[in-house]
C-alpha cells in the first residue's frame, strides 16, 4: 500500500482534510474571541496548534493565542506563544503582528476602532 500509485494522492487528500478541519476550528475560535469568550477561544486555537500543527492555520492560531492571553492579562503566556511563533515562523506576518501587540497593545486597539470613533 505505501508504494501504490494511490498513496501520494491519498496523502494529499488527508492533508487537505486536516487543513479544512483546522480552518473550522479557527472559525469557531474567532467567533468566541469576538464574543470575548477567551477561554473557549483558547481551547480552539490550542487544538489547532496541537492536532493540526502541519497545516497553514498554525501561525494564525499562535497569534490568536497571544491575543487571547493578552486580553486576559496573562502576559507571560502571551509571550510564550509569541516566542513559539517567532521560533517556528520567523518571517511570518503573523509573528510581526504578535511582536507589535506585545510591544504596544494600544496599536491593536486603535486599529480595531470603528472609523467613526477615530477622533
Amino acid at each position: 500500500y505505501p508504494d501504490s500509485q494511490y498513496a501520494r494522492d491519498a496523502k494529499l487528500k488527508l492533508e487537505l482534510t486536516y487543513d479544512h478541519l483546522a480552518g473550522k476550528e479557527m472559525d469557531i475560535g474567532r467567533y468566541y474571541q469576538t464574543r470575548k469568550q477567551y477561554s473557549a477561544a483558547i481551547a480552539r486555537f490550542a487544538s489547532v496548534v496541537e492536532k493540526y500543527q502541519t497545516t497553514t492555520h498554525t501561525p494564525e492560531a499562535l497569534l490568536r493565542l497571544v491575543e487571547c492571553y493578552q486580553a486576559l492579562g496573562l502576559k507571560e503566556e502571551a509571550r510564550r506563544y509569541a516566542a513559539v511563533l517567532g521560533h517556528n515562523f520567523p518571517s511570518s506576518s503573523w509573528y510581526l503582528d504578535a511582536y507589535a501587540l506585545l510591544e504596544d497593545p494600544t496599536i491593536r486597539q486603535e486599529a480595531e476602532k470603528p472609523w467613526y470613533k477615530l477622533w
